[in-house]
């Protein structure tokens, strides 16, 4: 057993100088001490074989053999950390006299900063905030807005189908048949979101932003809703900013109108901007239909409304002088940096 106990010294004491991480300690403290497998460990299943005599002796010999192992693995370890720790210290340090990395600040997307112009000029006429969902059905979509079966917006060629019954809605004015469907008149929302057609030139996108209003109660007409647009244009655009109202028709408001409002470049003078007419159309809307709150169980005799939707794309491109619908979506990061909210 000397003989052996003095073997493990030698050999911990050859091994543990070609040790030069705390990963190889722990593998050479594993062989020697901690595993029940262990080289030291396995002495003390020696001791059954000694005599009952030699046993106290023998004991105190591992325990001795223990006790040093430990304070030689200890020492090394603490030898082998102040090394390690010095090198991390060396790589992380850092160069005080370097000049520092300027970090990029990104902005919000055009198209959300007239969002969020919009929900906040709406939101303090009383207008609450509704978002739906995305894929709709034919009856959400088309039939309950009084869109005729031979609509060239039900072709496939203009609205993208999911199935025969659903598709990515082609506008946000299902918001309005869920909202008369589910919210007690009188009430005011505001239905802002993403849209789908099959369309793609330079002023449109086959994804692009609607924002939808819809007010109803009792004895609504259109004198309410020009004055409501008086107030959104006096704040989106200027105080000075006319509305005009040109006739058009919709399925589903009546009577329709296209909304002009006077050009904020020029004053209603004439530019390239307004096509030197002094007016820019920036929105649908007139009286809800009749049908439309009939087809949503609501009573026509005792309520009205009016409607509106504007494209929240055409409008950021507009305040921000972009010719190109693209460029808000294409991803490129030296058109987008330009806009700051």
């Amino acid at each position: 057993m000397e003989n052996q106990i003095a073997e493990i010294k030698s050999n911990i004491t050859a091994e543990i100088q070609t040790v030069n991480s705390s990963k190889e300690l722990y593998e050479l403290k594993s062989k020697y001490l901690l595993n029940k497998a262990g080289i030291i460990p396995a002495l003390m299943k020696e001791l059954g074989k000694a005599s009952k005599e030699d046993r106290p002796k023998l004991g105190q010999m591992i325990n001795a053999l223990k006790d040093w192992a430990t304070q030689i693995f200890e020492g090394k370890d603490a030898e082998i950390t102040e090394v390690e720790k010095k090198a991390r210290y060396e790589k992380e340090a850092v160069d005080i006299t370097m000049p520092s990395k300027k970090t990029k600040v990104g902005t919000l997307h055009p198209v959300t900063i007239i969002k969020n112009e919009l929900v906040d000029i709406f939101a303090g006429m009383g207008f609450k905030v509704v978002e739906t969902r995305e894929i709709e059905d034919d009856f959400h979509n088309f039939t309950a807005l009084n869109t005729p079966l031979e609509h060239p917006a039900r072709d496939k060629q203009d609205t993208f189908y999911v199935s025969d019954d659903f598709m990515l809605r082609t506008h946000t004015s299902p918001g309005q048949i869920r909202s008369l469907k589910s919210i007690e008149p009188p009430f005011k929302i505001l239905v802002p979101g993403r849209v789908y057609r099959a369309d793609d030139d330079a002023t449109h996108s086959p994804m692009f932003h609607q924002m939808e209003g819809l007010v109803i109660d009792e004895n609504i007409t259109m004198c309410d809703l020009q004055g409501m647009l008086d107030v959104l244009v006096h704040k989106m655009f200027s105080e000075t900013a006319k509305t005009r109202f040109r006739p058009s028709f919709f399925p589903f408001t009546e009577p329709s109108v296209e909304v002009d409002v006077s050009c904020f470049e020029c004053g209603g003078k004439g530019c390239k901007l307004c096509k030197g007419t002094g007016w820019i159309e920036i929105l649908g809307g007139g009286i809800v239909n009749k049908k439309v709150l009939e087809n949503c169980g609501v009573d026509s005799n005792k309520y009205t409304g009016f409607a509106f939707g504007l494209g929240l794309d055409r409008i950021a491109m507009l305040k921000n002088g972009v010719n190109n619908i693209h460029v808000l979506y294409d991803g490129d990061v030296r058109a987008l940096k330009q806009f700051k909210d």
